[in-house]
């Protein structure tokens, strides 16, 4: 049986309320009325007194696109009775992605490979860069790749250009772009906008972290992957991870030891992101991976 055939009727439903008891039962109940089979389950309370309660399912449904529709109607009912706010998506689906890059490749390479190897299921569907040093990386992929130059007299133009190249695509991943991106921008992607900053968040923001972490004679450095918002580097972070160093590291060193580092957090973001596993909370996510 072919990947995709084996997601075809596989599902999954996200559920967000006010907690209080009844909850897991009235959708479980749910999912047998309708013949579903309920495979996996997460949930999650803020407070079980007056909380905000969150759960992911994953389940499967025979003929599942043709019986969305009756799903949906019997969730918009519940949510009226119970105060839910829900999403529910086919794993068949394959979201689209726009990455956006500079000059460094590792993190797009990443990306690259596992969609190739079917471990991210989802489409590339464009690379945008303010330089063209990786547009052979694009074409050897046979991504289409859009060269975007941006200058602080011209950044506004940029986005709107790179805007209408993109799309309506599913998710925008800024890989090692270099750019600050407006909060006009952030606002086209509310939660659908991931970053990879080359830090331990929230410590060394903006430029040049590996820098200040060897003028502060670190030992432990690391990654963040975090969605966007206006406040630079302030975003809910979705996945972090570090890596020991000591003394003798130079800049150099922390550069090239934080690239294994960077590309491991910001593909397993983006995988977490698009299997409906990662849930913004205020400034946190909820991550049920």
């Amino acid at each position: 049986m072919s990947a995709d055939l084996r997601f075809t009727d596989v599902g999954r439903l996200v559920v967000r309320c006010p907690d209080r008891p009844g909850i897991v039962a009235v959708l479980s109940g749910l999912m047998a009325q309708v013949g579903a089979n309920i495979t996996d389950s997460q949930q999650h309370s803020s407070d079980p007194s007056g909380g905000t309660f969150t759960l992911r399912l994953e389940f499967v449904l025979a003929d599942l696109a043709a019986r969305r529709a009756e799903l949906e109607q019997r969730l918009t009912l519940l949510a009226g009775e119970w105060d839910m706010v829900w999403r529910l998506a086919r794993a068949a689906h394959r979201p689209t992605l726009a990455v956006f890059v500079s000059r460094t490749d590792h993190v797009l390479q990443e990306l690259i490979y596992r969609v190739r190897a079917g471990d991210l299921r989802a489409e590339i569907a464009c690379i945008v860069s303010n330089h063209r040093d990786l547009e052979p990386v694009a074409r050897a992929a046979g991504i289409p790749f859009h060269h975007v130059p941006v200058t602080a007299d011209t950044k506004a133009q940029a986005e709107a250009e790179a805007l209408r190249l993109i799309g309506d695509v599913d998710l925008v991943v800024l890989a090692r772009y270099m750019q600050i991106v407006s909060a006009d921008f952030c606002s086209r992607f509310p939660e659908r906008l991931i970053n990879i900053h080359h830090s331990f968040l929230p410590a060394f923001v903006g430029a040049n972290p590996y820098q200040a972490a060897h003028d502060r004679g670190v030992k432990l450095i690391g990654a963040t992957a975090h969605y966007v918002t206006a406040e630079l580097d302030a975003g809910p972070i979705i996945e972090q991870e570090v890596a020991r160093i000591d003394h003798r590291a130079t800049v150099d060193d922390m550069r090239r030891v934080g690239r294994y580092v960077e590309r491991q957090v910001l593909a397993q973001a983006v995988t977490w992101h698009v299997e409906d596993r990662v849930i913004v909370e205020g400034p946190r996510t909820i991550v049920f991976a």
